[in-house]
Protein backbone atom coordinates (compact mmCIF):
# COMPACT_ATOMS: atom_id res chain seq x y z
CA UNK A 1 0.00 0.00 0.00
CA UNK A 2 2.83 2.26 1.02
CA UNK A 3 4.61 1.69 -2.63
CA UNK A 4 0.99 2.33 -4.20
CA UNK A 5 0.96 4.97 -2.47
CA UNK A 6 4.15 6.53 -3.41
CA UNK A 7 3.08 6.13 -6.71
CA UNK A 8 0.03 7.79 -6.84
CA UNK A 9 0.94 10.93 -8.36
CA UNK A 10 1.60 8.50 -11.62
CA UNK A 11 -1.10 6.43 -11.47
CA UNK A 12 -3.76 8.75 -10.91
CA UNK A 13 -4.91 8.86 -14.20
CA UNK A 14 -6.02 5.08 -14.28
CA UNK A 15 -8.14 5.56 -11.18
CA UNK A 16 -9.44 8.70 -12.58
CA UNK A 17 -13.96 8.99 -11.94
CA UNK A 18 -13.68 12.00 -14.69
CA UNK A 19 -11.71 11.26 -17.77
CA UNK A 20 -13.79 7.95 -17.87
CA UNK A 21 -16.38 10.31 -18.50
CA UNK A 22 -15.20 11.93 -21.58
CA UNK A 23 -13.93 8.94 -22.97
CA UNK A 24 -17.06 7.61 -22.72
CA UNK A 25 -18.47 10.73 -24.71
CA UNK A 26 -16.71 9.80 -27.27
CA UNK A 27 -16.98 6.19 -27.56
CA UNK A 28 -13.49 5.33 -25.74
CA UNK A 29 -12.38 2.37 -23.54
CA UNK A 30 -9.43 4.29 -21.51
CA UNK A 31 -7.53 3.32 -18.80
CA UNK A 32 -9.59 3.96 -16.05
CA UNK A 33 -12.40 2.09 -17.43
CA UNK A 34 -10.43 -0.73 -18.00
CA UNK A 35 -8.48 -1.06 -14.75
CA UNK A 36 -12.25 -0.60 -12.57
CA UNK A 37 -13.34 -3.35 -15.09
CA UNK A 38 -10.57 -5.34 -13.88
CA UNK A 39 -11.72 -4.78 -10.24
CA UNK A 40 -14.87 -5.83 -10.87
CA UNK A 41 -12.74 -9.09 -12.58
CA UNK A 42 -10.75 -9.63 -9.75
CA UNK A 43 -13.43 -9.28 -7.09
CA UNK A 44 -15.09 -12.33 -8.25
CA UNK A 45 -12.04 -14.39 -7.02
CA UNK A 46 -10.04 -12.38 -4.32
CA UNK A 47 -12.84 -10.02 -2.69
CA UNK A 48 -12.00 -6.84 -1.89
CA UNK A 49 -7.77 -7.80 -2.01
CA UNK A 50 -7.46 -4.53 -3.61
CA UNK A 51 -8.84 -2.21 -0.63
CA UNK A 52 -7.01 -3.91 1.62
CA UNK A 53 -3.39 -4.55 0.04
CA UNK A 54 -3.15 -2.36 -2.71
CA UNK A 55 -4.94 0.91 -2.64
CA UNK A 56 -3.29 4.49 -2.54
CA UNK A 57 -6.63 5.64 -0.72
CA UNK A 58 -6.20 3.22 1.52
CA UNK A 59 -2.69 3.95 2.13
CA UNK A 60 -3.22 7.58 2.95
CA UNK A 61 -6.59 6.17 5.52
CA UNK A 62 -3.53 4.19 7.30
CA UNK A 63 -1.78 6.95 8.00
CA UNK A 64 -4.38 9.27 9.63
CA UNK A 65 -5.28 6.22 12.09
CA UNK A 66 -3.15 6.95 14.46
CA UNK A 67 -4.62 10.21 14.86
CA UNK A 68 -8.39 9.72 14.74
CA UNK A 69 -8.89 5.61 15.40
CA UNK A 70 -12.46 5.78 16.40
CA UNK A 71 -14.40 3.17 14.27
CA UNK A 72 -17.12 5.38 12.24
CA UNK A 73 -21.15 4.79 12.31
CA UNK A 74 -21.24 2.55 9.07
CA UNK A 75 -25.18 2.47 9.64
CA UNK A 76 -25.32 6.23 8.62
CA UNK A 77 -22.24 6.47 6.18
CA UNK A 78 -22.36 2.96 3.65
CA UNK A 79 -25.16 4.27 1.86
CA UNK A 80 -23.22 7.42 0.65
CA UNK A 81 -20.90 6.15 -1.84
CA UNK A 82 -24.09 4.07 -3.71
CA UNK A 83 -25.39 7.38 -4.23
CA UNK A 84 -22.12 8.86 -5.47
CA UNK A 85 -21.60 5.81 -8.01
CA UNK A 86 -24.97 4.86 -9.13
CA UNK A 87 -25.49 8.16 -11.11
CA UNK A 88 -22.17 8.18 -12.11
CA UNK A 89 -22.35 5.08 -13.58
CA UNK A 90 -25.18 6.14 -15.08
CA UNK A 91 -23.43 9.23 -16.53
CA UNK A 92 -20.76 6.57 -18.54
CA UNK A 93 -23.55 4.69 -19.74
CA UNK A 94 -25.28 7.56 -21.09
CA UNK A 95 -23.00 9.38 -22.92
CA UNK A 96 -21.86 5.64 -23.97
CA UNK A 97 -24.99 4.78 -25.61
CA UNK A 98 -24.70 8.90 -27.11
CA UNK A 99 -21.88 7.94 -29.03
CA UNK A 100 -22.92 5.04 -30.51
CA UNK A 101 -21.45 2.61 -28.22
CA UNK A 102 -18.18 1.81 -27.31
CA UNK A 103 -16.33 1.13 -30.47
CA UNK A 104 -12.24 2.19 -29.72
CA UNK A 105 -9.99 0.87 -27.23
CA UNK A 106 -7.38 2.99 -25.91
CA UNK A 107 -5.46 2.38 -22.64
CA UNK A 108 -3.80 5.96 -23.12
CA UNK A 109 -6.21 8.58 -24.34
CA UNK A 110 -5.43 12.14 -23.34
CA UNK A 111 -2.23 9.99 -21.72
CA UNK A 112 0.55 10.68 -24.10
CA UNK A 113 3.82 9.27 -22.49
CA UNK A 114 1.55 6.76 -20.37
CA UNK A 115 1.70 8.25 -17.08
CA UNK A 116 0.07 11.01 -15.02
CA UNK A 117 3.63 13.08 -14.90
CA UNK A 118 4.14 13.48 -18.33
CA UNK A 119 0.93 15.71 -18.57
CA UNK A 120 2.01 18.34 -15.90
CA UNK A 121 3.42 20.52 -18.57
CA UNK A 122 0.79 20.35 -21.35
CA UNK A 123 -1.00 23.91 -20.83
CA UNK A 124 -4.45 22.13 -22.45
CA UNK A 125 -4.07 18.86 -19.89
CA UNK A 126 -6.41 18.55 -16.57
CA UNK A 127 -4.59 20.22 -13.54
CA UNK A 128 -3.08 16.95 -12.29
CA UNK A 129 -1.00 18.15 -9.52
CA UNK A 130 -4.24 20.11 -7.98
CA UNK A 131 -6.52 16.59 -8.69
CA UNK A 132 -3.66 14.71 -6.40
CA UNK A 133 -4.15 17.48 -3.91
CA UNK A 134 -7.61 17.43 -3.76
CA UNK A 135 -8.18 13.71 -3.56
CA UNK A 136 -5.40 13.48 -1.05
CA UNK A 137 -7.49 16.32 1.16
CA UNK A 138 -10.29 14.51 0.57
CA UNK A 139 -9.66 10.81 1.80
CA UNK A 140 -7.05 11.67 4.26
CA UNK A 141 -9.43 14.65 5.85
CA UNK A 142 -12.52 11.87 6.02
CA UNK A 143 -10.32 9.42 8.00
CA UNK A 144 -8.99 12.66 10.30
CA UNK A 145 -12.79 13.39 11.03
CA UNK A 146 -14.83 10.59 11.03
CA UNK A 147 -12.49 7.79 11.89
CA UNK A 148 -11.25 4.40 10.23
CA UNK A 149 -11.29 4.72 6.32
CA UNK A 150 -14.40 6.75 6.52
CA UNK A 151 -13.56 7.41 2.28
CA UNK A 152 -13.98 3.71 1.96
CA UNK A 153 -17.31 4.27 3.48
CA UNK A 154 -18.27 7.45 1.82
CA UNK A 155 -16.76 8.42 -1.33
CA UNK A 156 -15.30 5.83 -2.90
CA UNK A 157 -16.31 5.41 -6.62
CA UNK A 158 -14.04 1.64 -6.98
CA UNK A 159 -15.35 0.00 -3.85
CA UNK A 160 -19.03 -0.86 -5.29
CA UNK A 161 -17.43 -2.42 -8.40
CA UNK A 162 -16.10 -4.52 -6.11
CA UNK A 163 -19.07 -5.81 -3.40
CA UNK A 164 -20.80 -6.47 -6.65
CA UNK A 165 -18.06 -8.29 -8.00
CA UNK A 166 -17.89 -10.17 -4.61
CA UNK A 167 -21.43 -10.71 -4.31
CA UNK A 168 -21.77 -12.18 -7.61
CA UNK A 169 -19.10 -15.03 -6.18
CA UNK A 170 -21.17 -15.80 -3.48
CA UNK A 171 -24.09 -16.26 -5.31
CA UNK A 172 -22.40 -18.34 -7.59
CA UNK A 173 -19.97 -19.79 -5.02
CA UNK A 174 -17.49 -20.52 -6.76
CA UNK A 175 -13.52 -21.32 -5.22
CA UNK A 176 -12.43 -17.62 -4.07
CA UNK A 177 -10.16 -15.89 -1.51
CA UNK A 178 -11.93 -15.60 1.88
CA UNK A 179 -11.83 -15.59 5.71
CA UNK A 180 -13.16 -18.23 7.44
CA UNK A 181 -13.65 -18.73 11.43
CA UNK A 182 -13.07 -21.48 13.85
CA UNK A 183 -16.01 -20.33 16.48
CA UNK A 184 -15.07 -22.74 19.58
CA UNK A 185 -11.43 -21.25 19.43
CA UNK A 186 -12.80 -18.15 19.43
CA UNK A 187 -11.74 -16.60 23.36
CA UNK A 188 -14.34 -13.71 23.30
CA UNK A 189 -11.26 -11.29 23.40
CA UNK A 190 -12.42 -8.82 21.30
CA UNK A 191 -9.31 -7.59 19.31
CA UNK A 192 -10.73 -8.83 15.85
CA UNK A 193 -13.12 -5.98 16.17
CA UNK A 194 -10.74 -3.55 17.97
CA UNK A 195 -8.69 -3.67 14.97
CA UNK A 196 -10.41 -3.83 11.93
CA UNK A 197 -9.69 -0.71 9.88
CA UNK A 198 -13.21 -1.27 8.63
CA UNK A 199 -15.16 -0.71 11.83
CA UNK A 200 -16.31 -4.37 11.86
CA UNK A 201 -17.83 -6.37 14.38
CA UNK A 202 -15.97 -9.26 13.75
CA UNK A 203 -16.20 -10.98 16.69
CA UNK A 204 -19.99 -11.13 16.42
CA UNK A 205 -18.83 -12.94 13.00
CA UNK A 206 -16.81 -15.45 13.91
CA UNK A 207 -19.41 -16.18 16.95
CA UNK A 208 -21.73 -16.69 14.04
CA UNK A 209 -19.45 -18.48 11.96
CA UNK A 210 -19.91 -16.39 8.89
CA UNK A 211 -17.04 -14.13 8.21
CA UNK A 212 -19.02 -12.69 4.83
CA UNK A 213 -19.44 -8.59 5.34
CA UNK A 214 -19.48 -5.87 1.89
CA UNK A 215 -16.85 -3.97 3.79
CA UNK A 216 -14.59 -6.46 4.09
CA UNK A 217 -11.21 -5.62 2.85
CA UNK A 218 -9.40 -8.73 3.55
CA UNK A 219 -6.81 -6.79 5.06
CA UNK A 220 -5.60 -9.65 7.37
CA UNK A 221 -6.08 -7.42 11.08
CA UNK A 222 -7.99 -10.05 12.26
CA UNK A 223 -6.13 -13.11 10.97
CA UNK A 224 -2.89 -11.79 12.55
CA UNK A 225 -4.13 -10.04 15.80
CA UNK A 226 -6.12 -13.14 16.89
CA UNK A 227 -3.96 -15.30 19.27
CA UNK A 228 -6.60 -18.40 19.03
CA UNK A 229 -6.17 -18.98 15.62
CA UNK A 230 -9.85 -18.20 15.48
CA UNK A 231 -9.86 -16.76 12.06
CA UNK A 232 -7.91 -18.00 9.04
CA UNK A 233 -7.33 -17.37 4.96
CA UNK A 234 -9.10 -20.09 2.86
CA UNK A 235 -9.56 -20.11 -0.79
CA UNK A 236 -13.02 -22.13 -1.30
CA UNK A 237 -16.24 -22.51 -1.90
CA UNK A 238 -17.59 -21.13 1.13
CA UNK A 239 -20.07 -22.56 3.47
CA UNK A 240 -23.53 -23.62 2.36
CA UNK A 241 -26.32 -21.50 3.28
CA UNK A 242 -28.49 -23.33 5.99
CA UNK A 243 -32.31 -23.23 5.90
CA UNK A 244 -33.47 -20.25 8.55
CA UNK A 245 -33.91 -21.71 11.85
CA UNK A 246 -36.92 -20.94 13.56
CA UNK A 247 -35.50 -18.19 15.76
CA UNK A 248 -34.05 -16.43 12.65
CA UNK A 249 -37.74 -16.52 11.02
CA UNK A 250 -38.94 -14.88 13.44
CA UNK A 251 -36.63 -12.48 13.80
Amino acid sequence: MLASLLLFPVSLYYFSPAIILQAASEGVVNGSMIVFALMFVSALFVGRLWCGWACPAGALQEFGAPINDKPVPRQRLDWIKWAIWLPWLGGIIALAIGAGGLHTVNPFYQLEGGVTLALVTDPGAPPWFLIYYIIVALFLGLALLLGRRAGCHTVCWMAPFMILGRWIRNVARWPALRLKAAPDRCADCGRCTRYCPMSLDVNAMVARGDMEAAECILCGNCVDTCQQGAIQFSFDAGRQPSAPSEETSEV
